[in-house]
């Protein structure tokens, strides 16, 4: 099967800019006490509920992985550029990561107690949004959490040139409700909607959705 081209130039951006991703921008990105806090709660969502195996779905040099596992849970990193991956087993060599598609995870249906798509939707066109969603769905359990962020609008932002390096590649804002409406579709129940006004060197609103998995 032809691998989607957003994919394809997705992991040959974040290959190429991974080490400098990592060593400039990843230390800086420290979390508002509002984004700690939703990443908390869902923590102790998982934790309530018993635990479990939760999966960082997107998780790039491997900063919210850690975050998680310092609050208890059994959390592993999947990624789909080597690259990322290389950085996230350098810097926090106690976690699991391992390279995968978030459309095709080499997981069991309903293997995770938890899953975490912290930004990591953002760089899939609208056309696929609906079956990537599906497959994050599919590989939590029932009764499962989930959690989402990311900058909320309509555009498709095309990036020419990313940290110091020539690459190229999509990104996308997302429209809240329509979000929702996806994660309902498939399968989960959309608990909590939450939009913030920009931080710091944010340019659009951020949000967050969290979901159970019916």
């Amino acid at each position: 099967m032809t691998e989607p081209y957003d994919v394809t130039e997705t992991r040959a951006a974040y290959d190429t800019v991974s080490k400098a991703y990592a060593e400039i921008v990843d230390p800086t990105l420290t979390e508002t006490s509002f984004d700690a806090g939703v990443l908390d709660t869902f923590a102790a969502y998982v934790r309530k509920d018993g635990g479990g195996l939760v999966g960082d779905i997107g998780c790039g040099p491997g900063r919210i992985t850690a975050y998680l596992a310092e609050r208890g849970l059994d959390v592993f990193g999947v990624d789909l550029s080597t690259g990322m991956i290389a950085q996230a087993m350098e810097r926090h060599p106690a976690l699991r990561f391992e390279v995968g598609d978030m459309a095709r995870l080499p997981l069991r249906d309903g293997e995770l107690a938890g899953v975490l798509a912290w930004y990591s939707l953002i760089h899939t066109p609208p056309s696929r949004r609906p079956d990537v969603i599906a497959e994050l769905a599919r590989v939590t359990r029932r009764g499962g959490r989930f959690v989402t962020a990311f900058q909320v609008g309509d555009e498709h932002v095309r990036h020419i040139g990313a940290y110091g390096h020539d690459v190229t590649f999509d990104g996308y804002r997302l429209p809240v409700e329509a979000t929702s409406a996806l994660l309902e579709e498939a399968g989960f129940e959309v608990t909590a909607t939450v939009v913030r006004s920009a931080e710091n060197w944010e340019r659009t609103p951020q949000a967050y959705l969290v979901a159970r998995r019916r």
